[in-house]
């Protein structure tokens, strides 16, 4: 659903299933860092917010959005992890990467669903602008980090 239409970052916390015990993997793009920071700062304070220990999150950088899935496999492979959240942003510019680079990674992370038995969160902005991204990362729709985050505890007590 469009985040124009809906805020996830406003949810029910009674609702979120605890992450005592759990294990989470964290993958960060560096590209766009300005953004991606503040949604991996979502993220970490969700997870702990809902009992998952500090130094049960794992958290690794990578240079840029395409390097997600590579690392995302790597941490599942070394790690017991109970799921692998990535986090990026590819903004729209003059040429499509954006189509190539956001559609690479939303298909080598679906792969990684199916591979492995743990979920592979998507928290890759897409944004049309500098501006979208800011918005959903702390701003007027708020931090898709926390709804990622949100997300991989939903998909662990599945």
């Amino acid at each position: 659903m469009a985040s124009a239409l809906q805020n996830l970052s406003n949810y029910d916390s009674e609702k979120i299933p605890s992450g005592k015990g759990k294990s989470i993997g964290i993958i960060v793009a560096e590209w766009n860092k300005h953004i991606t920071f503040e949604l991996l700062k979502g993220c970490v304070e969700t997870l702990e917010k809902h009992d998952v220990q500090h130094a049960d999150i794992h958290i690794r950088f990578v240079p840029g959005t395409f390097e997600l899935p590579f690392a995302a496999k790597s941490l599942a492979q070394n790690q017991h992890l109970s799921s692998v959240i990535c986090l990026g942003c590819v903004i729209k510019g003059e040429t499509d990467h954006d189509i190539y680079i956001n559609t690479s990674v939303a298909n080598a992370l679906q792969n990684l669903n199916l591979q492995f038995d743990i979920p592979f969160i998507f928290g890759v902005l897409t944004p049309n602008n500098e501006q979208q991204a800011l918005d959903r990362a702390g701003g007027k729709h708020g931090n898709k980090g926390i709804e990622a985050a949100v997300t991989a505890l939903k998909m662990i007590a599945l």
